[in-house]
């Protein structure tokens, strides 16, 4: 009997070196009953007793045992899923490079080249290795508290960390769920303002193909009127979608809003009066793309009309770009309007000077010639002659043609200046005007005023 006490005593005492507590009866402890002398008859219950707290220490052992190795199974496994996710993502990243390398196209954006095949990779290879960190953390983040449930101590830990999950879950689907209403709203207004778009675009596309005509309204003002009408009716659908969005009455979504205009407004000034040059222009026609114009000293083609700026080409190949507001107080000549249909022609124009000579009608027949020959010179209206000025030692006069080919006006320029100089020559005509210099000797005696220009000494 001492000998079953002692072992008794001795696996007690081992367990509590352990620091497991023995649970093994209602208050939590193991009833270690006390062998007095004379108490015989109940010797035998109390090794009996004995003997079951022992089979309860050993069982308490072996489930502690358990507990143990289940949660080393449990990081083995998730030890070998992470190993798992590091080699499919491997086995994708090279997937991705073979994929990107035969079908990735470079991003280019009006001739500019944004991204090339292996910047785009590297971005695709970045997004798929933050995706490869997100799904390993929340293997581990559900490692945790399966390994702490598994432990009386630290059973509250793995509520608290599955609550960090599931709570936020289930606040976003009920708000998701009572958000249904509000969503098929917004569904439905933006379907409507879709399909009015649409609509609207109908109708420009046939006013641009000239298919409806409106009375009044030009086919060049379609583009523009339908850019505004859809600024307009975007403006409307954000404003009818606003008090549907969530936490649209909240101070903080209304602060977000207003300082988002107020850095909208101060920023955007400049832009905004281009803008509303840009329209006026419009809606004024003072020229269209491939005109030829005069704008300011600058002559060219135009060849873009954006809402902000207009960009001309010039004979020299040389792009000038000016502001929309620039051209509401600039004086703006277009060629074109004079090469209409119902217009004569644009008039061109050489002067020339001869002495008197020469007799004029004689200038004047050369003059007429020379504009007969010339390319793109109509036929009719007929060039015809004026004489501009009658100076001290020669005549002026001025040829005037009618052509309708504006964007050859240089080349007309260059082809008539060089008939004009053979028919002088074919003439025995000099093209050289009379010019007198009188020079008088210091010591004749004329008295010559101090502010005498110097070309009449």
């Amino acid at each position: 009997m001492r000998f079953w006490c002692f072992v008794c005593m001795f696996c007690v005492g081992a367990i509590n070196l352990v620091g497991v507590p023995l649970n093994l009866s209602a208050q939590g402890t193991l009833p270690i009953p006390s062998i007095q002398e004379g108490d015989g008859e109940g010797l035998v219950t109390k090794t009996e007793e004995l003997e079951e707290g022992v089979t309860n220490t050993w069982r308490v052992h072996m489930n502690l045992f358990m507990r143990l190795g289940i949660a080393a199974a449990i990081i083995i496994v998730q030890a070998l899923l992470i190993r798992l996710v590091w080699y499919l993502f491997k086995k994708l990243q090279n997937k991705v490079a073979l994929y990107g390398q035969a079908h990735f196209k470079p991003l280019i954006i009006k001739q500019y080249r944004l991204l090339d095949t292996n910047q785009m990779l590297n971005m695709v290879f970045f997004l798929l290795r933050i995706l490869q960190f997100v799904v390993i953390i929340f293997q581990l983040y559900l490692t945790l508290p399966l390994i702490f449930s598994l432990f009386e101590p630290t059973k509250h830990l793995a509520s608290t960390l599955f609550g960090y999950i599931l709570n936020p879950l289930r606040s976003t689907f009920w708000t998701i769920i009572s958000y249904i209403p509000n969503l098929i709203t917004i569904i439905i207004i933006i379907i409507i303002a879709r399909y009015t778009l649409r609509t609207i675009k109908f109708f420009t596309t046939q006013i641009e193909k000239g298919k409806l005509v409106i009375p009044g309204f030009y086919p060049d003002w379609a583009e523009p009127t339908f850019n505004i009408l859809r600024v307009l009716l975007y403006a409307f659908t954000i404003i009818v979608i606003y008090p549907n969005l969530p936490n649209s009455d909240s101070a903080v979504f209304q602060g977000v809003s207003v300082f988002v205009g107020i850095i909208f407004s101060l920023g955007s000034s400049s832009i905004i009066g281009n803008l509303v040059a840009g329209i006026v222009i419009t809606y004024m026609r003072p020229f269209t793309i491939g005109d030829r114009i005069k704008l300011n000293d600058v002559t060219g083609f135009v060849v873009e009309k954006s809402a902000t700026v207009t960009r001309l080409r010039t004979h020299k190949n040389e792009f000038v770009t000016f502001p929309n507001m620039m051209l509401l107080t600039s004086s703006i000549t277009n060629y074109n309007f004079s090469a209409a249909e119902k217009e004569d022609g644009l008039i061109l124009h050489a002067d020339v000077t001869m002495g008197y000579g020469v007799p004029w009608p004689k200038v004047h027949e050369i003059l007429l010639t020379a504009a007969a020959k010339t390319n793109y010179v109509l036929k009719k209206p007929k060039p015809y002659v004026l004489q501009t000025a009658l100076n001290d030692f020669y005549a002026c006069y001025e040829i005037n043609i009618y052509v309708k080919a504006v964007d050859k006006v240089p080349r007309i320029y260059s082809n008539l200046y060089e008939n004009l100089q053979d028919g002088f020559k074919a003439a025995n005509i000099d093209l050289t005007a009379p010019s007198y210099q009188i020079y008088m000797p210091a010591n004749s005696g004329v008295e010559i005023p101090e502010n005498t220009p110097p070309h009449h000494e």
